[in-house]
């Protein structure tokens, strides 16, 4: 009987794994506690120098942001990390066994740095690879050989001494095993909380891995402060490369939207970087990206140039009432709404409650969302108030139907 019902469940799996839909692994790795511990339990907000910049990050363009941060107001509504991502760092360590900064594009050092930031009211963010090489290394692009793996404790404690706020922290390898991803990544963790200083630690297992996003394969939550569920986003609607190429808003929306009951205080999934202010994109695509960013919870890490940004650009990263939803004290990410894409929803405060309606198709339509099932009483007066233009909107006939442009979402708050 035992081996029949064994059987069963054999051709039960296989069918289920021909159809896409295999069991997912079971278990949040490193527990169910924060990684990192007395961190906010808000997810971070900041700046990366990365999609601008690239390898041609140095000191002067580091501050010159950090100032730009400042005098635009958005270290004010929450962005205060800055993180320099790779190519930082020289491409040999010192005689200690130690990363050191390039000395002629950070002449004066990463722990300068770190104060010129501290001073302005920012915190202080540097990037690494959980391997021998970062990914730029990786990848040909950069000379030496200085990721962090196999020296995480002495790493750890440099950036530290550096005062060091934020650790991104990339696989950097085609080697895809899982066993040695959860070494690797826990290594880190356990040496950052061995220096006793509080480091969002945020991880990218994808980095390098073919066909695979073990970011979403696995819930890293226990391991990670944030970690990484898609590959690289690109500054447009949407891409055909599929999970393993570059992905635009409505395929990272797509790829993470199943993965937000992930959220915990302390512990987020991240979707990338925002791309307001880069490439073609439409304001309505923009807002989009902010809206669904902060009804899952998520980092809110731009990535454009803050000294050229423009006017629009700068108010729709400073919309106060966005931000409020993303760094809600509940931290409890939203979810599609009766299955629907377009339709979410997100519980926020001790008993409020937002909607996004974002319009997928390339003309303005109505959508609509019936109030039982966001759990309002049918017959209830229900007004939402749009998060971008003020402007309310009352429940008729037991739903909220609102106009929505190509592209673009209306995030109500709902009273």
């Amino acid at each position: 009987m035992r081996a029949s019902i064994l059987a069963c469940l054999g051709v039960v799996i296989a069918v289920l794994a021909a159809a896409g839909c295999a069991p997912q692994p079971a278990g949040r790795i490193g527990g169910d506690g924060p990684a990192i511990s007395g961190l906010a339990a808000i997810p971070p907000m900041g700046w990366n120098s990365w999609n601008t910049f690239g390898c041609g990050v140095t000191e002067q363009i580091v501050r010159a942001q950090a100032d730009a941060l400042v005098s635009s107001g958005l270290r004010d509504v929450g962005y205060k990390y800055v993180i320099v991502d790779d190519c930082w760092a020289a491409p040999q360590r010192d005689a200690a066994g130690r990363l050191q900064a390039d000395p002629v594009r950070f002449p004066s050092g990463m722990a300068a740095l770190g104060t010129y930031l501290h001073d302005r009211g920012l915190l202080f963010g540097v990037y690494s690879g959980a391997r021998d090489k970062t990914c730029t290394q990786f990848q040909g692009r950069y000379p030496g050989a200085t990721g962090s793996g196999g020296h995480e404790s002495v790493d750890a404690q440099t950036f530290a001494r550096w005062g060091v706020d934020y650790l991104k922290y990339d696989w950097c390898s085609s080697d895809a095993s899982h066993d040695d991803q959860v070494s690797a990544f826990t290594a880190m963790r356990d040496a950052l909380r061995e220096t006793a200083r509080r480091i969002v630690f945020a991880i990218n297992p994808n980095s390098g891995v073919a066909g695979s996003v073990p970011g979403a394969e696995f819930d890293w939550g226990g391991t990670a402060t944030t970690t990484r569920v898609t590959n690289d986003i690109a500054p447009a609607w949407s891409t055909t490369g599929g999970p393993s190429g570059s992905q635009g808003i409505v395929n990272i929306i797509d790829a993470a939207g199943p993965l937000t009951s992930r959220v915990k205080p302390g512990s987020f999934i991240d979707p990338d970087m925002l791309v307001a202010g880069s490439g073609s994109l439409t304001p309505a695509q923009q807002r989009t990206q902010l809206s669904m960013w902060s009804m899952m919870a998520a980092p809110l890490i731009m990535g454009n140039d803050l000294t050229t940004m423009s006017q629009d650009t700068r108010e729709l990263l400073r919309n106060a009432t966005v931000i409020n939803v993303d760094q809600d004290s509940r931290v409890v990410a939203g979810a599609m709404v009766d299955d629907d894409p377009e339709v979410w929803s997100r519980a926020i405060g001790d008993k409020g409650l937002v909607i996004s309606l974002t319009n997928r198709a390339d003309h303005p339509r109505t959508l609509s969302v019936p109030l039982g099932s966001v759990g309002l009483v049918g017959d209830a007066s229900v007004t939402g108030v749009d998060a971008w233009t003020g402007r309310s909107y009352t429940a008729q006939h037991g739903e909220l139907s609102v106009p929505v442009g190509v592209h673009d979402t209306v995030m109500l708050e709902i009273r």
